[in-house]
């Protein structure tokens, strides 16, 4: 394990959080380094799902006009996906002993886990570089203002560093890489494919539909459609409701982290043991 410099435990408790958490966002971040297959998946896989549906599918859709509505569901995706890597991470160090030799060192508790989701922030941020660039190549512009665009982009990762909590929380829970590995991913199928990702919500029957509507990554994907400036998919029916009208609000306030809390209880609860 790399080495960690911690400092005496003084100052402000936040102070000494941030301090704590950006030694071990910099551990984490050194062992992707030297690791870099952990990178396939925040990278080549959203890379497939472009392609894949922008191609294969996408003639059925629209053509161009799919894939320009395709991206942004794809962003939201990728984000919430890569919260699966936070899952098997922390379920590694708690296996490998790793979260027992932060326990026997002077530092904030929650600091492993602001470190851990960090880190995966870092991740996310360089999947949203290169599924940006894989966007261009396959025809999606950004054809909104410069404000609105950087404002998509920060709710994107503003979702994907809720979304690592939860994975953080998930990982504590697995206790086991095995188990992290399908636990990590299991529960996000459902909530990615019953939204607004690969198609309008309005095509969806019944309790499906609500569901889709109230979805938090729906919230995302047409958040960062509206901001992008990406029109909507011609030929479908155009979602309307308070969600639908206030999309980045409402993607803004999903992000409220109440998964924080719990992932530190749950590791405080673990480091005890």
């Amino acid at each position: 394990m790399t080495a960690l410099t911690l400092a005496p435990p003084q100052g402000s408790a936040i102070a000494r959080t941030l301090r704590d958490g950006g030694v071990v966002t910099w551990r984490n971040l050194m062992n992707v380094r030297r690791n870099p297959e952990l990178l396939l998946g925040a990278t080549i896989q959203p890379i497939m799902f472009v392609l894949l549906f922008a191609y294969v599918f996408g003639g059925s859709f629209g053509g161009g006009a799919y894939r320009e509505f395709l991206m942004g569901g794809i962003f939201a995706q990728t984000v919430a996906f890569n919260s699966a890597f936070t899952t098997i991470g922390m379920a590694n160090d708690l296996q490998k002993g790793v979260i027992d030799r932060f326990r026997s060192l002077p530092m904030s508790r929650m600091a492993v886990l602001l470190g851990r989701t960090t880190a995966d922030l870092a991740v996310n941020s360089l999947g949203l570089l290169v599924m940006s660039l894989c966007g261009l190549v396959v025809g999606w512009r950004i054809r909104g203002s410069f404000t609105d665009a950087v404002l998509a982009f920060v709710v994107l990762l503003l979702f994907g560093f809720v979304m690592s909590w939860i994975g953080a929380f998930v990982g504590l829970l697995s206790g086991k890489v095995e188990v992290a590995q399908s636990a990590g991913f299991i529960w996000m199928f459902p909530v990615t494919f019953i939204s607004s990702v690969f198609v309008v919500q309005t095509t969806l029957p019944g309790p499906l539909r609500t569901f889709a509507e109230w979805n938090p990554v729906t919230a995302v994907a047409d958040s960062v459609r509206g901001l992008f400036g990406n029109p909507p998919l011609p030929g479908f029916e155009r979602p309307d409701g308070w969600v639908a009208d206030n999309a980045t609000l409402y993607a803004i306030l999903c992000c409220i982290a109440i998964f924080a809390p719990l992932a530190v209880a749950k590791y405080r609860k673990v480091a005890s043991k």
